[in-house]
């Protein structure tokens, strides 16, 4: 049967089970929207207030759902407002499929209307990316870039599809994805057992590949029979429950103090799908020499790439462990838990009632459930809810790693929220960071989203400044925002709910009362000067580790 480009489009969407995507349309993808249109009882369209809102929405939509996500906008500039979302998304390994319009092929090259070089704009920052010039090549490039977006480390692939690609017509083959079961592999896992089994002190580091595999019950079942503590990057986060004894919580530079600590005394480090970023190891030379290090990643080229391993093993996650798990015996370690558990409890803090940032998360978090979704912005608050907030179950933390993208939480949450069944979602930013999106509250009220975002407005581009205060003898360049903006009102503005609140019983109140029917803005006014802390200086090691 004979089809239009922008019917294929709408096929092979539907056969790679995108029945959401996000978006803005434009000239470019004028076919494409009709399609939509007719196809709106098998699509979904969310119409975002902005092309780099669409982009975080598909990506926080993946990570919540573990499904691709899927972006659509025009050529020119909607399509290069998209790019630091993808960008995101490829730093962070997150499948995600982005379709631009783009000004029809004979166009191609002069300089068109609205026209720019997309595929040579994104090249570094994508996994694959695609330009159809021949209609008959639609149907199968649209398969290949989901099948390469999911296909062992997850990433975003780019189709940029000219408007007359979009209007011709060819005959439709119907081609479905392959199997999605990951085929089972052979790994020689003598060396790894051998390592863990002569290890006196063994320590798994597990991040976003734990996540992306689903072996979050591996992991558990591998820390228990070795009596190994984890610690987690920041994609790692809900990898394991933070209620269980031996998880430490996030490493590295802002990491937890027993996290860091412990990690720098083990003698084999197991590190699970994590990419050793500087942010990560710090003095790599210190790094390396403390412990015997065996790295089990999915992607080849990151064995090595950072830091240097003594054993490796390249493959899925789940897989890998599952395997290990079937050759491992257990080995009770006491003196070494004995250890770690108390440790993990000296660097509890006494309580106390403060309307400080830790205070307001954990209160945040009564008024949430196992499977709420947090998102976040970028900065020091960012930190501060990976340190406070007990996150229980995997895919339930939406937060921008390699990129670090200030202004990627709010359209996160609302792609979170819309993948989580439209259930409460929570955003935890700054008024740096939602200054720079905020916009997509009107994608928020629209959709009727029941998003609580918690704003630590402290007056400055806090992590910046805490950085000016400890490296750059507190010369305060550019930081300090003197921004008169009122929060609540701006919200009402948007017709969302709005609150500034000073107090913890205050914050209750605004949380009790939070719509079901549409997002809530919940200013917390705090501190200029809270910090961060612990903090391990850029480039130092755990010697080197500020607590106060």
């Amino acid at each position: 049967m004979k089809k239009s480009g922008a019917q294929i489009i709408i096929e092979q969407l539907c056969a790679h089970g995108a029945d959401t995507v996000f978006g803005y349309p434009g000239s470019a993808v004028l076919p494409l929207y009709d399609e939509l249109y007719k196809n709106a009882y098998r699509i979904k369209h969310i119409l975002t207030a902005h092309e780099q809102g669409a982009a975080h929405a598909a990506d926080g939509y993946a990570r919540a759902s573990g499904k691709t996500g899927v972006v659509i906008t025009t050529s020119g500039p909607g399509a290069t407002n998209i790019v630091t979302g993808i960008a995101n998304a490829y730093l962070d390994s997150v499948p995600m499929v982005a379709i631009t319009g783009n000004v029809d092929v004979p166009l191609l090259g002069k300089d068109s209307f609205q026209e720019v070089d997309i595929v040579g704009i994104t090249q570094p920052v994508v996994k694959h990316n695609f330009v159809v010039r021949d209609i008959r090549e639609l149907e199968f490039t649209l398969h290949e870039a989901f099948r390469i977006a999911n296909s062992g480390r997850g990433g975003p692939v780019l189709v940029d599809i000219p408007k007359n690609i979009q209007t011709e017509t060819c005959e439709y083959q119907g081609l479905q994805p392959a199997n999605a079961e990951t085929p089972q592999k052979q790994f020689d896992l003598q060396q790894a057992a051998a390592a863990i089994q002569a290890s006196k002190r063994p320590y798994i580091y597990a991040g976003g590949g734990v996540v992306a595999s689903g072996a979050g019950a591996e992991l558990l079942e591998l820390s228990r029979r070795i009596s190994a503590p984890v610690g987690l990057s920041m994609m790692g986060m809900t990898a394991l429950p933070a209620s269980y004894e031996w998880n430490l919580g996030m490493c590295g530079m802002h990491g937890a103090y027993a996290a860091s600590l412990v990690q720098a005394e083990c003698d084999l480090l197991i590190a699970l799908g994590v990419r050793f970023s500087d942010r990560a190891t710090g003095d790599t030379d210190v790094y390396e020499k403390s412990s015997t290090i065996l790295h089990i990643d999915i992607d080849l080229s990151e064995i090595d790439k950072n830091v240097a391993s003594q054993i490796s093993v390249c493959g899925d996650i789940r897989q890998v462990l599952g395997a290990l798990l079937d050759i491992l015996p257990g080995c009770e370690r006491k003196t070494w838990t004995d250890y770690v558990t108390k440790l993990k409890r000296s660097q509890c803090a006494p309580s106390d009632d403060r309307f400080s940032p830790k205070n307001i998360i954990e209160t945040t978090s009564r008024y949430c459930t196992d499977d709420t979704v947090i998102a976040t912005d970028v900065g020091q608050h960012q930190i501060w809810t990976m340190l406070y907030y007990p996150f229980s179950k995997p895919r339930t933390l939406l937060t921008s790693g390699g990129l670090g993208t200030m202004g990627f939480g709010l359209g996160a949450a609302i792609g979170g929220c819309i993948a989580n069944g439209r259930k409460r979602t929570v955003l935890f930013t700054s008024d740096g960071s939602f200054g720079m999106n905020l916009g997509e509250l009107a994608t928020a009220v629209s959709q009727k989203l029941p998003i609580t975002v918690i704003i630590l407005n402290n007056g400055a581009l806090g992590m910046v400044r805490q950085w000016q205060t400890m490296f750059y003898e507190q010369r305060y360049s550019q930081t300090t925002l003197q921004r008169k903006t009122d929060f609540a009102a701006l919200a009402k503005a948007f017709g969302a709910v709005g609150y500034t609140v000073h107090t913890l019983a205050q914050l209750e109140h605004a949380l009790q009362n939070a719509p079901e029917n549409g997002p809530t803005v919940i200013e917390c006014p705090i501190d200029m000067d809270e910090k961060v802390l612990p903090m391990i200086p850029p480039g130092g090691c755990v010697e080197d580790i500020v607590t106060s």
